[in-house]
């Protein structure tokens, strides 16, 4: 059962019918979508594709919303697509959008925090930032952090190997590519361009994003087939979580919620399986 794999944001935006009418196609050609909203219910990409998905009448849309920075948001999208080619249903793979945003960890290196309002900013910081040539360390996702990037301060990381991300060149990105990295165990950096939304989401153009992320398919396949799964009551799609982000079905108590299996990081010690060898077995 294919499903497509979207992101909203503002900038995206085009007349609704028009996406009205792009949305029906997606619908015709991939069966269902999983959309990454922003989590404030009053941001109007979020609210556009409620209005599709109501104009539409589609149980075959899951809005999910997200507080992920926008780097971490295009690469969990990418996660997303990379498992939609293997043999996980829709609602599975609705429910991976919750799961994996456990497993990434986001931040940037930002040239003012005068503007920044996604984490705590003191007042002696924000002074500090009016200082010209003051680097600032943030970290948005799992834990909020904020200190000045130094080659002896270097924020909590995952505690299993991933690769790191870095998006922008509004500042020098030594401090990532060098303690941070080292620090995080990176096993590759990789380059990729700024989400048009990352200015207004850190409060500054002066900044290098960056996500720490698990880019082998075999790893999150094996992470989301490793958490409890149960057939929805309404729509019938095979669902992980507690409750059907397609048609919105509460699944009730369960023993194993994806929650808890979420909080136990991969293990390294054991070869991933690949998917198209060792499909799930119910």
């Amino acid at each position: 059962m294919p499903s497509v794999i979207t992101v909203t944001s503002d900038d995206s935006a085009v007349p609704l019918e028009e996406q009205v009418t792009r949305t029906s196609a997606a619908l015709d050609a991939y069966g269902h979508i999983v959309a990454l909203a922003p989590a404030d219910p009053t941001d109007p990409a979020r609210r556009r594709i409620h209005t599709v998905r109501s104009a539409l009448e589609a149980d075959r849309i899951a809005i999910v919303p997200s507080a992920l920075p926008p780097l971490a948001v295009t690469l969990l999208a990418e996660q997303l697509r990379q498992l939609s080619g293997t043999d996980l249903g829709p609602g599975v793979l609705a429910g991976a959008a919750r799961l994996l945003t456990y497993y990434l960890h986001s931040g940037a290196l930002l040239g003012s925090v005068a503007r920044l309002d996604r984490v705590p900013v003191g007042v002696g910081t924000h002074v500090k930032s009016l200082v010209p040539g003051r680097h600032f360390a943030v970290v948005a996702h799992p834990e909020p952090y904020l200190g000045e990037a130094a080659p002896d301060s270097v924020p909590p990381g995952p505690g299993y190997q991933t690769q790191l991300a870095i998006a922008g060149k509004g500042v020098d990105p030594g401090w990532i590519t060098g303690p941070l990295a080292t620090a995080w165990r990176s096993q590759y950096l990789r380059e990729v361009p700024l989400p048009t939304d990352s200015a207004r989401w850190w409060g500054t153009g002066k900044l290098v994003e960056f996500t720490a992320y698990i880019a082998d398919v075999g790893m999150l396949y094996q992470l989301v087939t490793s958490v409890r799964r149960d057939t929805c009551t309404w729509c019938g799609l095979e669902v992980i979580g507690d409750q059907c982000l397609f048609c919105a079905t509460r699944l009730g108590d369960r023993t194993a919620p994806a929650k808890h299996a979420a909080a136990r990081p991969p293990r390294e010690v054991e070869t991933p399986r690949r998917p198209q060898l060792e499909p799930h077995k119910r």
